[in-house]
Formats: structure tokens, C-alpha cells, sequence
């Protein structure tokens, strides 16, 4: 892989993704502990700004299994860019660990990170991407669809990190791909040109709308996100109004083609953005994208640390 971090999809190659992708199928059928010695000495840093569930414990599990160490690192003990410069930190750090894995709040805090550091640098999320959900997602997809190219995932929602995320690598690997939100919530507009730039090469087709039917009509994939994001707590109320009429449930699904699937990044608020009818149902595979990221942060973590 050429990439020596991984800050956002755009970074990443065709190639660079499908490298990941196959790795992570091998190092999933290989079994947990099939290479325990791979980055045995290595010390994965986690930094973390937000709350998680997902990221800190598939991050952690996946040094272990590789036979490395993970050091968490809490809010309070790092506060980037208030108790330290953030350059300070990156330099420090970087005599100290392999590599960082960083979730924090502004996308800015990263790209420093990376700017400074001379290890690798892993984007855990922020405000402006989620690259490690959105290339599980797609590696999900293609496990369970047996292909990319050719497939319609609809997005309905907010035009959130995640949401950028999924545009920029479902048009980067040939993945027709359209957006539902209100207006107001669309993704950004650097976003959606470089998902034009990378359709326009690979054939395939971004649309973004405030019609969630039409954006799910034909659709082998159907993913949303939660309305109100870490952060958005003051916007709660607001956004429950402006979000009504896109949520996931029965009757818009039965516009997607027999066969869909459906997604979530979880956590799930169930009730508001899905109902739990669909976070239940066959079509479902919330749980196996979950696991999904375990398996590729795996092979990102030996493609960049080793």
C-alpha cells in the first residue's frame, strides 16, 4: 500500500482499497490468532476526543490479535491542542509508538497529526470523515453481494462524516451511489465533487436529493446513520423535525430491488433513524458490518505498521 496514513478515502488508490479488502478476507478466514506474531514488539496509540465502543475495542482487539499492544489514551490525558500543541504531541509520540489511531472532534487535528508525526497516522473519525467505517462497509457489501461494480447504495440521512466517507470510496470502486437528506444537511460540497471526479473515472453514478424513495428506488443496499451525531446534542429537537420522512422502515425499503441489504454504523437509535422491524429483519447485516471492522482494521494496521 502506498498510503502512509490513512486520514480520508480520497487519499486512497483503487488499488490501496484493494489491497485492504484482500487481506482483510484472508486474515478473517485465517482465524484470530493465524498471525500472532505479525506485529509482535509494535505499540499501536489510540487518541481519543469522543466516546466509543466500536473503534477503541476492534482497535485494541486487533493489536492483540496481531500480537502488538494498544495504549489508550483519554480525553483528559491528551487534550490536543489545549494542554499541548498538537505538532508537540505528534513529535513526542512519535518516539515513543508504531503508530496512532486518533477520533477526534475538527478533521484539522488529524491532518496535523499526520503533518507532524513519522509514524503512521489512522483517522478513527472526525467531523469530516469516518475512512475505517466506510472501507468495512464496502468490504461488507462486496463479502455479502460478491461484488461492487455495478451495485446502488442508498444513503438516508444526514450528510455526515460517514456520509462523505461513503460517497468518496463507493464512487472510487465503481459503486452507484445516491444521498437522501434534507435540505441543509447535505454532504459537503468538496465532498461530492470528488465523488463526481472519481465516478466520472470509474463509470459509475452519485446522485444527492432530498427524496428518500427515490434515492432507495432500485437500490441493492440501503445504510443510514443516526440523526444527531456526537456533538449535536443542542440540536436535537431540530433535527428531529427536519429529519422526519427519512427514516428506514418497511415501506421505503420495499422501493429498493428484492434481494437489499441493510446498514448501520451504530449506534443505533432505533425508533428515529430505523425501526427496530428493520434493524431485525433478514435483510439485515448491521452485526456482520460491526464485526466487518475487526477484520479490516486488521489489514490496515499490518499494511501501514509492519
Amino acid at each position: 500500500m502506498k498510503a502512509k496514513h490513512i486520514i480520508s478515502i480520497k487519499d486512497l488508490s483503487v488499488d490501496d482499497i484493494e489491497e485492504i479488502f484482500d487481506l482483510a478476507k484472508k486474515l478473517k478466514a485465517e482465524g484470530k490468532f493465524a498471525r500472532a506474531e505479525s506485529l509482535k514488539g509494535k505499540t499501536l496509540g489510540l487518541i481519543f476526543q469522543k466516546p466509543s465502543l466500536r473503534t477503541k475495542v476492534s482497535f485494541a482487539v486487533a493489536m492483540a490479535q496481531l500480537g502488538g499492544t494498544a495504549i489508550y489514551l483519554a480525553p483528559e490525558e491528551v487534550k490536543l491542542g489545549e494542554r499541548e500543541a498538537i505538532k508537540d504531541v505528534a513529535r513526542t509520540l512519535s518516539r515513543y509508538l508504531d503508530g496512532i489511531m486518533a477520533r477526534t472532534f475538527k478533521h484539522e487535528d488529524i491532518v496535523e497529526l499526520a503533518e507532524y508525526s513519522q509514524v503512521p497516522i489512522i483517522n478513527g473519525l472526525s467531523d469530516f470523515s469516518h475512512p475505517c467505517q466506510a472501507l468495512s462497509d464496502l468490504f461488507t457489501v462486496k463479502e455479502k453481494k460478491g461484488t461492487l461494480k455495478g451495485l446502488k447504495l442508498a444513503f438516508v440521512g444526514d450528510g455526515n462524516n460517514v456520509c462523505n466517507s461513503l460517497l468518496m470510496a463507493s464512487a472510487r470502486l465503481g459503486v452507484d451511489v445516491a444521498v437522501a437528506v434534507p435540505k441543509g444537511y447535505e454532504p459537503e460540497k468538496e465532498v461530492v465533487k470528488t465523488a463526481l471526479d472519481f465516478a466520472a473515472v470509474n463509470g459509475s453514478k452519485v446522485i444527492v436529493c432530498s427524496d428518500p424513495e427515490k434515492a432507495v428506488a432500485g437500490a441493492d443496499v440501503i445504510y443510514t446513520d443516526v440523526w444527531t451525531s456526537m456533538g449535536q446534542e443542542k440540536e436535537r429537537a431540530k433535527r428531529l423535525k427536519a429529519f422526519k420522512g427519512f427514516q428506514i422502515n418497511s415501506k421505503l425499503c420495499s422501493k429498493a430491488n428484492r434481494d437489499y441489504i441493510i446498514m448501520h454504523c451504530l449506534p443505533a437509535h432505533r425508533g428515529e433513524e430505523i425501526t427496530d422491524e428493520c434493524m431485525e429483519s433478514k435483510h439485515s447485516i448491521v452485526f456482520d458490518q460491526a464485526e466487518n471492522r475487526l477484520h479490516v482494521e486488521k489489514a490496515i494496521l499490518l499494511l501501514l505498521l509492519k
